[in-house]
C-alpha cells in the first residue's frame, strides 16, 4: 500500500512547516488528489491517521479535493471532463484523446494551523 509511503511523505512535509512557524499544531492539511494519481482515496485517509499519531499533527484533519481527469479535446477544441477514467475520448464528440489537462495532481495545497497552541507552548 504506497498510500502509506505518501502518507509519511505528508506529515513530513507538514511538520517542518508547521516548526517554521514556532511549533504550531497542524489542525488541517489540505489536499488536491486527482482521480488518475493512483492513490485511493480511503486508503490514504487511514494511512494519514497512523503515520500522525505522535505528531504535531495528530489529530488533525486531512482536507482532500478531488480533481476530476480532465482532457483536452481537439475536434470540440474545448476542454472535457471524462465520464470514465476507462475511456480517454471525449464525451461529447468519443473522439479519442491524450491530452490530459488535470487529474494528476497529488499536491499539499496549505496547512491550517493552531496558533493557540503555539503561543500556549511557545
Amino acid at each position: 500500500m504506497h498510500e502509506m509511503s505518501i502518507a509519511l511523505s505528508i506529515v513530513e512535509g507538514a511538520t517542518e512547516e508547521a516548526l517554521r512557524h514556532h511549533g504550531s499544531r497542524v489542525s488541517a492539511v489540505r489536499l488536491e488528489l486527482g482521480q488518475l494519481s493512483g492513490v485511493v482515496k480511503e486508503a490514504l485517509l487511514f494511512s494519514y491517521d497512523l503515520a500522525c499519531e505522535g505528531t504535531i499533527l495528530e489529530g488533525s484533519k486531512l482536507a482532500i479535493e478531488e480533481i476530476p481527469a480532465t482532457v483536452f479535446c481537439r475536434k470540440c477544441d474545448a476542454e472535457r471532463t471524462l465520464t470514465s477514467i476507462q475511456d480517454f475520448s471525449c464525451p461529447v464528440c468519443h473522439t479519442p484523446t491524450a491530452e490530459v489537462l488535470r487529474g494528476r495532481e497529488l499536491l499539499i495545497t496549505g496547512l491550517e494551523l493552531d496558533e493557540e497552541y503555539a503561543a500556549a507552548t511557545g
